[in-house]
């Protein structure tokens, strides 16, 4: 333990050296966020700047503070004082912050979001204080978009490993035991606990024991996986070893799904410091504890994430369920005893060992303590990754964090493909495992989509039921066959061919696949529709009925027009439309040649006067059957 405190006292020197040296220092979010948003050109425009205005500066890359929305995020710190966060910015807007801010000493107010610091600064907000931050308690996420993930400094000299330290120092059991008080449960969406998974693991008799990872994260509009990696590595490594630590493994996998290249190269980087520091391999931190971790790139497959599934990819073998009992935990990888944790869970770990339980109980309700990370997404004004206490409602992380929505809100989808829609009266919902289940949803591994009223539930009922069917494994007749079925239902409804009685249909073969299927991407499949007939019937009877889509989504049951009295002759809608179907001189009514129209809707989306409508196609030959 005595290399570790000099390598603590030496990441504190260089942490603070940094900050207090005198010298500027620059930090820009560089996750895949940033990135896409233009955070690699961005750090080209800050090089040029500070070449140009002959300002000598330190370029730090920091990983996602979470507000994804207004990247490209870049922090200035000088002299020790706290660092101002701008946001938004582009390339002209960098070097033009840096001339104010570096040059001339003036703080360009424009793109400020707050300071970060102890203190306030210059009549400038905290940013923490900002109202996408100011609701969340930020325990797993402590350290992204702060520190550089990729230097293994800066994590220690932020209490980095002292989780570890702390926990060499202790049994296995009074680990087990201090992270089952904490009432810790799987983040990974079932919500088991972690401390009873990891007691029989232990209590089960074996030579060979594994602790694996779980970072295949396959639910579209989820990235709380991949940001919290991208921007804290070590914090998952961290708590790896001590999951391995109180469950006698040695050997473990990160399995991680090969289409997040950044978070690999980071994991692989982090773990490349830690041999260099004996913080993985053998006796580490001159214990009798040896641990040793290898990258498993997955394939994509979203039944991956079941962990039996996920244990026969490791393998080699086809990612397919096994039968459960046995469990992982009695025989899992090649047999032995496994432990299979997500990486919200396993990031978590660190911040009870060093903290206490009694500290992380604080947090949450009874029965669901501590926090969940979202990734908040859709029709949403503030988009981006939130960790918010267990129990806060869904009203509260829509409307006080996440802003909203532009148009009246209509439903919030949680828990990924395989979760529910929940409409506006059920807002107050708290956000337990429990109280999302018995909405007919369930909390996942924490995506978060927010549709408005121009989402067509049975629209997005057939997206997700495609998108399970597609990645169903089809070992199990019920969730191969059965989600065959309710899509092509679904397709039949969303073209104007339903017949009555299929809304039953769907019903009926939706409990018959919950009921009958292997595995939990089987048993949880029907869920975005029967959430949808259960909140939303009357807008499938008007599909069904009236062949009508009120979200005008559906482009087989609806025509657009141009309201003549509305059309103010701007020709917004003549820019946008790809086929020519809207034509008419400035300042006078349009016309829409019904022919040419595609119903993209570029017109009805970018007209600011509700010219644009969406009719009912008369289908004559139905509606005289």
């Amino acid at each position: 333990m005595n290399d570790f405190t000099k390598l603590k006292k030496q990441s504190s020197e260089i942490w603070n050296t940094m900050i207090n040296s005198g010298e500027p220092v620059i930090y820009l979010g560089m996750a895949s966020c940033g990135k896409a948003a233009g955070a690699d050109n961005i750090k080209k425009a800050v090089i040029n700047a500070l070449d140009k205005y002959k300002v000598s500066a330190k370029l730090v890359e920091v990983g996602c503070i979470g507000t994804c929305y207004l990247e490209p995020l870049m922090d200035i710190s000088v002299n020790g004082l706290p660092r101002i966060s701008f946001g938004n910015v582009n390339e002209k807007t960098a070097a033009f912050i840096i001339h104010k801010y570096l040059v001339e000493k003036e703080i360009y107010i424009k793109n400020t979001l707050g300071y970060i610091g102890t203190e306030a600064y210059n009549g400038i907000p905290n940013f923490f204080e900002h109202s996408m931050l100011k609701h969340q308690v930020r325990i797993v996420t402590k350290n992204c978009g702060l520190t550089d993930p990729e230097n293994i400094f800066h994590y220690i000299a932020n209490d980095g490993y002292s989780g570890l330290v702390k926990a060499l120092g202790k049994s296995p059991d009074e680990i087990i035991e201090d992270i089952t008080f904490a009432g810790l449960r799987g983040r990974g969406g079932a919500g088991f606990m972690t401390g009873i998974k990891w007691r029989t693991c232990r209590d089960t008799k074996s030579d060979t024991k594994y602790l694996i990872c779980n970072a295949d994260e396959g639910d579209p509009g989820a990235f709380m996986n991949r940001l919290l990696i991208e921007s804290d590595p070590h914090a998952v490594l961290e708590g790896m070893l001590i999951a391995a630590y109180a469950i006698g493994a040695a050997h473990g996998y990160i399995y991680i799904r090969a289409e997040y290249p950044l978070a690999i190269k980071r994991l692989q980087h982090a773990i490349n410091q830690m041999k260099e520091y004996n913080l993985i391999g053998d006796n580490i931190l001159a214990s009798k504890f040896s641990f040793d971790i290898k990258i498993k790139e997955g394939a994509g497959a979203f039944v991956c994430g079941e962990e039996t599934s996920l244990i026969n990819s490791v393998e080699g073998k086809r990612g397919m369920p096994r039968t459960r009992p046995p469990f992982p935990a009695v025989s899992g990888l090649n047999g032995n005893p496994t432990i299979i944790n997500n990486v919200e869970t396993l990031g978590t770990v660190p911040h009870i060992i060093r903290n206490g339980p009694d500290w992380y109980r604080q947090f949450g309700v009874p029965g669901n303590f501590g926090t969940k990370t979202f990734s908040l997404v859709g029709k949403i004004r503030r988009a981006g990754l939130i960790e918010v206490p267990l129990g806060i409602s869904l009203k509260k992380i829509i409307y006080d964090i996440g802003g909203g929505t532009l148009k009246p809100f209509k439903a919030v989808q949680t828990g990924g493909p395989s979760g529910g829609c929940i409409p506006k009266e059920l807002l107050e919902t708290p956000v337990t495992y429990e109280s999302l289940a018995s909405v007919g949803s369930i909390m996942g591994s924490g995506g978060l989509v927010v549709m408005d009223q121009d989402t067509c539930v049975v629209d997005v009922a057939k997206y997700f039921l495609d998108f399970i069917q597609k990645e169903s494994c089809g070992k199990c007749t019920p969730c191969r066959v059965g989600t065959r079925h309710m899509v092509e239902i679904l397709e039949k409804i969303c073209t104007g061919e339903a017949e009555p009685g299929y809304l039953d249909k769907l019903e009926s073969l939706g409990q018959m696949i919950k009921s009958t299927s292997l595995c939990g991407l089987g048993q949880t499949a029907p869920n975005p529709v029967l959430s949808t007939l259960r909140y939303f019937r009357q807008e499938y009877i008007q599909h069904v009925d009236e062949y009508y889509c009120p979200a005008l989504v559906c482009r087989s049951l609806i025509e657009y027009a141009v309201i003549k009295e509305k059309c103010t002759g701007c020709q917004l809608c003549v820019s946008v439309c790809p086929t020519g179907a809207i034509v008419g001189p400035r300042s006078e009514p349009h016309n829409l040649d019904k022919e040419k129209c595609i119903k993209c809707r570029a017109c009805y989306e970018i007209c600011r006067f509700d010219a644009i409508a969406g009719n009912a196609i008369v289908i004559t030959s139905k509606k005289e059957e």
